[in-house]
């Protein structure tokens, strides 16, 4: 029988969901309980270790200047942070019927790179992520990871609106 899509055959690797603590990415959560449990599933946060480093390297009229050692700290901290989220919200993908486990990457170039990045290294059958209610104009000017992550995603992508906050 023909394929009717250019999709490579399933995957075997856990469902990624994207997560960044807001109320779409929740309810997106939520939504992939509902049609994938019991599956595996891997709660994934990006975290950007940039605003650290770029208080380091700022020129000293624009920021006081930090040492290296401040840097990694703040670093280390938004990671844990980051760490915590995965996992907070891998709990209550259990609770939801779902195999889940949380992970924290480093944002790669952008967050929708890192996230189709890490889909591909897991082996994931789909991406599940909150689309945020942007209006248009924004969303045409900024472009958006929601975007990004439809049109060059291997596997299918599952996106939920919030719909309460357009």
């Amino acid at each position: 029988m023909p394929r009717l899509h250019n999709f490579p055959p399933v995957r075997s690797g856990p469902i990624l969901i994207a997560h960044d603590g807001s109320r779409s990415a929740e309810l997106a959560m939520e939504e992939a309980a509902a049609l994938f449990a019991p599956r595996k599933a891997l709660i994934v946060t990006v975290w950007e270790p940039g605003p650290a480093f770029q208080a380091l390297a700022a020129p000293p009229m624009q920021l006081a200047p930090i040492e290296i050692r401040t840097a990694l700290e703040l670093g280390e901290k938004i990671y844990e942070r980051a760490q915590e989220l995965a996992e907070q919200v891998a709990e209550r993908a259990r609770k939801g019927g779902l195999d889940a486990s949380g992970l924290a990457v480093v944002d790669d170039l952008t967050i929708g790179q890192t996230i189709l990045r890490v889909a591909k290294e897991r082996g994931a059958p789909a991406i599940v992520l909150g689309a945020h209610g942007h209006r248009v104009v924004r969303e045409i000017l900024l472009g958006s990871t929601t975007r990004e992550v439809m049109l060059h995603a291997e596997c299918p992508v599952v996106v939920v609106r919030d719909r309460e906050h357009k």
